[in-house]
């Protein structure tokens, strides 16, 4: 793949109306369940074709199943009768963080799964020893080697009820312990559970299938084991992550800007905080309009991330991009990832005034106006945050590794084009050769 990178001449309002993708954090899931329908095809509606979906594609042929990806209608059919392998291949695994969730699918439908690693953002400590533990509790057995593998076996052929408790609300977590549940012999409770709408969403996609998990939506779920879980027609949820990327856009850059097929309660924080700031937020059914002008200032703001419903950390660095133009101070704590402020020098290459504390808070004074610079996109959210930046650029910026940015967001660049940006993606300029 060749490397590429966007071009953003910035400064322009953005205006006019989009629609958003659905659910990568649930799509993801799906995908890696469908594992254990042995007979019939799962079809998943309105899928985005972004680079995560399909290294989940990869990793469900390599252990024996069979996909249709219709790029335009959006349709994916897995026909998941032929899986035959448990074992994750290190070059695929290895470059993104869903692979962790083949493996309470895998241990269904195989008894046995390998792991080489799990990739993704590095955004500070992600540990899944936790789902080690759970699958333990549920009758797995799980051995650890020197190279880095984790060999997880079910000895008696099946997961069996138990009492299971997770340090953190992890989505992936609960994703994974919630569907080796749903299959197993007698009844699982599982406290600390996350109520993310992604995960509400993937409980109901399994119960869609024939999974017996209550109290979706509550940090306890009662999950009663079933013999088998058959294939079904399922439309995922609308990226709430996507979704206030774009509110950000829309305030950064100024403009009038109305999002479609969402769900704004999923976002009442992310609506409450930009709000704070002057944006003019109005909901509508499933739309969202997003008004700014730019002769008003922006107010400062305070940001804790915490998990949901608390401001999601996934928009922590958009809200810091937003907050680097505001009249006055802002403060960022973030409670999740240690990492997540990598989006930081970047900023200052363009003109930010940001300073991390001793005690680990972003202090962000905010500037009159940042400046085009050529920066790299180290993850996801920090890509997509650079992208934002440059938008309230006057002049030319170019955001390098864009890849990152693909991996969550479909065809951005069209959409920001759609509403008045400008950002095109060009060829990447090769790095520069070492002076030696």
């Amino acid at each position: 793949m060749a490397d590429t990178a966007f071009r953003v001449l910035g400064g322009k309002p953005l205006y006019g109306e989009i629609s958003v993708q659905r659910a990568k954090n649930s799509i993801l899931a799906m995908i890696a369940a469908s594992i254990v329908v042995e007979e019939g095809e799962t079809v998943l509606h309105c899928v985005p074709d972004i680079e995560d979906v399909q290294r989940a594609f990869e990793l469900l042929r390599a252990v024996g199943a069979r996909v249709r990806h219709n790029r335009v209608s959006k349709t994916v059919y897995i026909d998941a009768s032929t899986v035959s392998s448990g074992v994750l291949p290190d070059d695929i695994a290895s470059r993104f963080r869903g692979s962790v969730l083949f493996l309470a699918p895998l241990q269904i439908r195989t008894g046995y799964v390998e792991l080489p690693g799990a990739g993704g953002c590095d955004i500070g400590a992600r540990r899944i020893d936790f789902h080690h533990r759970g699958f333990a509790r549920l009758g797995a057995n799980v051995q650890y080697f020197e190279d880095g593998r984790t060999i997880i076996d079910l000895e008696r052929g099946r997961f069996h009820g138990a009492m299971l408790y997770l340090d953190l609300p992890s989505h992936t977590g609960t994703e994974n312990l919630m569907l080796a549940a749903a299959r197993a012999e007698g009844q699982t409770i599982l406290e600390n559970a996350s109520v993310e709408p992604e995960v509400v969403d993937f409980g109901n996609f399994l119960n869609a299938m024939g999974a017996d998990i209550r109290g979706l939506g509550t940090n306890t779920l009662f999950i009663n084991g079933v013999k088998q879980l058959h294939a079904i027609e399922y439309t995922p949820i609308p990226d709430r992550l996507v979704t206030g990327t774009l509110m950000t856009a829309a305030a950064i850059a100024g403009g009038d800007v109305t999002i479609h097929d969402t769900e704004p309660s999923h976002l009442r924080v992310v609506n409450a905080k930009l709000e704070q700031m002057g944006v003019e937020i109005n909901i509508n059914g499933k739309s969202i309009r997003v008004r700014r002008s730019r002769r008003l200032a922006l107010h400062p703001i305070n940001i804790y991330t915490h998990f949901y419903p608390g401001f999601p950390t996934d928009l922590q660095p958009c809200m810091g991009a937003l907050s680097s133009l505001a009249d006055g101070t802002s403060y960022i704590r973030e409670r999740i990832f240690e990492n997540r402020y990598d989006y930081v020098d970047a900023l200052l290459q363009m003109g930010a005034d940001i300073l991390i504390s001793q005690s680990d808070v972003c202090i962000i004074h905010g500037v009159p106006e940042l400046k085009p610079a050529r920066v790299s996109a180290d993850n996801i959210r920090s890509g997509a945050t650079l992208l934002l930046a440059a938008l309230a650029t006057e002049g030319e910026s170019f955001i390098d590794s864009v890849y990152q940015i693909d991996r969550g967001y479909e065809a951005i660049e069209d959409q920001l084009t759609q509403i008045g940006a400008d950002v095109t993606r060009v060829q990447a300029e090769p790095s520069p050769m070492p002076v030696i």
